[in-house]
This record gives C-alpha cells, sequence and structure tokens, in this order.
C-alpha cells in the first residue's frame, strides 16, 4: 500500500508520522481495561469473602442447635465429637489462609514482575524514536527505489535480529538459526527474481518498476538494523512471557510521544534534502488512502507484530513476516488472475 501512496502522495515522513502518532488510540482503550478489570477483581474478591463468612455462620448456628436440643450424656457426646469436629474445622481453617495467601502472594510476586506505570512512561519514550526511525526508513526506501529492492532489504533485518538477540541475551546462535535466516532471505530473494505476469502486463510492469537509488537501499538497510534493535529491546522490556509490559498501554505511550515530541523533525530533514518539502494531500480519495494506511498498515498490523514478539522470539516473529510473500501471491492469483514463475513459488515456500 505504501509503494501505491507514494505515486500520489510522496511525503515518508508525513505517512510515518501519522502512523505512528495514530498509535495513541491504544491509551484511552488500555485505560478503560484496566478500569473494567479491577472492578471485575474487586467484585470476585467481595464475593469469595462473603462465602466463606457465610459458610462459618452457618457452621456455628449448626453447632448451636446440636448442643441446645440433645441431652446430657447425648449432649458430651456431641461435645467430644465437636471437638473432633472443632479440630478439623481448625485443621481446614487453618489451610484455607494458606490457600488464600499462595494466590496472593502469587498476584503480589506477578504484580512485582510487571513494570510500573512510570517505566512503562520512561522505556517508551527512550524507545519511541527507534522505531519511528525503522519506520521512517522503511517508508523512505520506498519512495526511492523498487519495492524488489527494498523487500530483500527488509529481509535482512532477521539477521540483525539474530545478531542483537545474542548480543543482548535474548536469544542464542546455533547452526538451525542461522540457516533458517539464510533460507528465508534466499526466499526472498528469489520472489522479486522470479517472473510474474497478467493480462494487463504492461500496466503492472509500468507501475512496478519504481525508480531505483542507492540512496533508497541505504535507507532500508538502515531500516532493517533499526527494526532489528526494537524487536530485541521490545521482548527484553515485555519479559519471557509477556508478562511484564501491556503491549496496548506500551505503544500507545509510543504514539504519543511520537505525536509531542518529534514533529519538529520535518525541518531538517526538509534542509538537507532527504524529505521534500511538506504539502497535504491534493484530493480527498488520497486522504482517505493514507488514513486507512494509517490505520490498517501502522495500528492494526504494528500491534499484531508486537504480540507475536512478546509471545513468542524476536526471530521467529521477524522470519514469520514472510509469511506475506506466499499469502499476497495467493491473493494475487485469486483476485487479479496473476501468474508466478517456478522460481518466484520455490522462493515463496522457502519462507513457509
Amino acid at each position: 500500500m505504501p509503494q501505491g501512496i507514494f505515486s500520489a502522495y510522496k511525503q515518508p515522513f508525513a505517512l510515518t508520522y501519522l502512523g505512528v502518532s495514530l498509535m495513541v488510540v491504544y491509551l484511552p482503550i488500555s485505560f478503560v481495561k484496566d478500569w473494567i478489570c479491577s472492578v471485575i477483581r474487586k467484585h470476585c474478591e467481595n464475593y469469595h469473602t462473603d462465602a466463606i463468612v457465610d459458610t462459618s455462620c452457618y457452621l456455628g448456628s449448626l453447632l448451636k442447635v446440636v448442643m441446645k436440643d440433645e441431652g446430657s450424656e447425648t449432649g458430651m457426646q456431641h461435645c467430644l465429637s465437636r471437638k473432633d469436629n472443632d479440630n478439623s474445622l481448625h485443621a481446614e481453617e487453618e489451610g484455607r489462609p494458606l490457600l488464600m495467601n499462595y494466590s496472593k502472594d502469587s498476584g503480589v510476586l506477578k504484580h512485582q514482575t510487571e513494570l510500573t506505570s512510570w517505566e512503562v512512561v520512561k522505556y517508551s519514550f527512550c524507545i519511541s524514536p527507534i522505531w519511528f526511525a525503522s519506520e521512517y526508513l522503511s517508508n523512505a526506501a520506498l519512495a526511492r527505489t523498487s519495492v524488489a529492492s527494498t523487500t530483500v532489504l527488509s529481509s535482512t533485518s532477521g539477521l540483525f535480529t539474530l545478531f542483537f538477540g545474542a548480543l543482548f541475551g535474548e536469544d542464542s546462535l546455533d547452526i538451525a538459526r542461522v540457516v533458517s535466516v539464510f533460507v528465508t532471505m534466499a526466499g526472498v530473494a528469489m520472489t522479486t527474481l522470479g517472473k510474474t505476469w497478467a493480462a494487463d502486463e504492461s500496466e503492472l510492469s509500468s507501475s512496478s518498476s519504481g525508480q531505483h537509488s542507492i540512496i533508497g537501499d541505504i535507507f532500508g538497510l538502515l531500516s532493517a538494523v533499526s527494526y532489528g534493535i526494537f524487536t530485541v529491546l521490545l521482548k527484553k522490556l515485555a519479559g519471557a512471557e509477556g508478562e511484564k509490559v501491556d503491549v496496548q498501554k506500551f505503544f500507545g505511550y509510543i504514539g504519543l510521544f511520537s505525536l509531542v515530541t518529534l514533529w519538529w523533525l520535518v525541518w531538517p530533514l526538509t534542509a538537507i534534502g532527504i524529505e521534500p518539502k511538506f504539502s497535504i494531500p491534493d484530493s480527498e480519495k488520497v486522504d482517505e488512502v493514507v488514513i486507512a494506511n494509517g490505520f490498517v498498515g501502522s495500528v492494526l498490523s504494528d500491534y499484531l507484530w508486537a504480540l507475536s514478539v512478546v509471545w513468542t522470539t524476536p526471530l521467529v516473529a521477524t522470519l514469520g513476516m514472510s509469511l506475506t510473500i506466499p499469502l499476497a501471491m495467493i491473493a494475487d492469483m485469486v483476485i487479479h488472475g496473476r501468474h508466478y514463475s517456478a522460481i518466484y513459488f520455490l522462493g515463496s515456500a522457502q519462507g513457509l
């Protein structure tokens, strides 16, 4: 989608700034979610306490009735049996607080592993420039070079993710991981070399032949590097199972800090010639496409990708993005009746 947008609106910074800033919508969503969860948790705790009190009152009343209605001899027997029951009741009551304390201690331990609100704000503020740089460099590469070149360079993010993961202790280097990274990169390269054709071949070839630029290739490579750094840092902050941070809140703060603190970068980028002079879209249709790309291409897809990083590993999430190639190929075949060469099919299969 961004490649098609740049044909009508060649503003990489505006596209990046809008897409990243729109993630601020996750902040109110996360706060409302936390409020609902706290209300439900409080209600469940009150219900559990009331149930324990009612059970204790019922047992006490039952013992009083038995002692009142029975005679002395029978009462003595009941006293003895009540003593035994009291002992067993005390044992049960002693066991119940242990269970309750264990559940409370587990909740406290889990709460202690979570980042505090201030830590989430601090870390998201520090990491937001890295994410913004990754998104901007990717869009700037698409605006300056072909889709094929950008795709191949983006596939190198798996190599950088593996390197930084080993460097920060989030992953380990072994033969299987290295081979999987290079197999995926080879598959992506084969898809860019493979031939595709359709009934309207002339129109498609002219629209996809994009201008090649060495600066665009450099931006694409730098985007892969920053992507690898951000992926590993996100996993390190989130913990082994993502228990330390709320991804929605984290990305919401990234959107907020990008919206408030990074807007001024358009001036130096324009002054040194990297970014064209800022302009707004000249048609309502382009406006709609840009906004739709921001919500779908950034707000939704980046959040789902972040969940895959948190719930799996940075390398698995990075290599999993190559699945977009065979899925896009199938969609193109069904919707547009496009045909692909054997090399393209082989390259797509390697991404699986």
